[in-house]
């Protein structure tokens, strides 16, 4: 049995709602009714690299970084794949440049997205036809 399953279901158009555990998840590649896939994808790198900072500054005996806001953006190339990801993280606490870049380096290793994002992690895909 895999860790984690998901089911998605599109009826028409390119919208489609992702059943996760207990929860649905609205997506749509043309913004209508949900965020698209590369805006969601971006959303979940720095909602997986936030708490992974949290764990890195408590691994650095920082424990009380207050409130954490990561302000992500990408580029899109001309295929609109994403090109680049930045991460603008604001952190409450005060931190010196060298513990903050520590604490960063720490949350690259602790954070699943970031280590998902490689290019010999893609789907293995398996086509049924007829199915409904």
């Amino acid at each position: 049995m895999a860790d984690i399953e998901t089911s998605t279901v599109s009826e028409a158009g390119y919208a489609s709602t992702s059943q996760v555990g207990e929860f649905d998840l609205q997506i749509d590649a043309t913004d209508e009714t949900g965020p698209n896939p590369n805006a969601t994808l971006v959303a979940t790198y720095a909602s997986c690299y936030l708490p992974a900072f949290r764990v890195g500054g408590s691994q650095r005996g920082e424990e009380e970084l207050g409130q954490i806001q990561i302000d992500a953006s990408a580029e899109l190339d001309d295929d609109d794949d994403l090109e680049s990801i930045a991460f603008d993280v604001h952190v409450e606490a005060e931190l010196d440049d060298e513990t903050a870049a520590d604490i960063a380096e720490r949350a690259e290793g602790i954070c699943h997205v970031h280590s998902a994002l490689r290019e010999g992690l893609y789907a293995d895909i398996s086509v049924y036809t007829g199915a409904f």
